[in-house]
């Protein structure tokens, strides 16, 4: 049964804008091998500064993305992330139904 998720990357904010952007476009091309697909284009919000420092770092790059994919199909994205060196935070939602046909990503089951 394919689902609806919210996914957003914090990426090290060191890293030039091509390196990051290079760094969503790897993610976006996980996300399609694992069987699901973006919703959509990535929305890029650049480099931003934190509300508080994280690992000593002030500043760095946010993409958020709607996917649909499978239940469990996106678990070895999570795990690869979970050990990268230019990945500060990531959050995989899965997105109530009610939301997720509102945002026009509802799929026949």
């Amino acid at each position: 049964m394919m689902r609806a998720y919210e996914f957003m990357v914090i990426l090290e904010g060191e890293l030039d804008e091509v390196a990051a952007q290079d760094w969503v476009k790897s993610i976006t091309d996980s996300i399609t091998k694992a069987g699901g697909r973006v919703h959509g284009k990535p929305d890029w919000w650049g480099r931003r500064q934190f509300a508080y420092p994280i690992n000593k770092k002030q500043y760095g790059y946010y993409a958020v993305m709607n996917v649909v994919a499978a239940g469990g199909a996106l678990d070895e994205l999570e795990r690869s992330l979970r050990i990268a060196d230019d990945v500060v935070r990531h959050k995989l939602l899965r997105l109530p139904d009610a939301e997720a046909a509102r945002r026009g990503m509802t799929v026949a089951a």
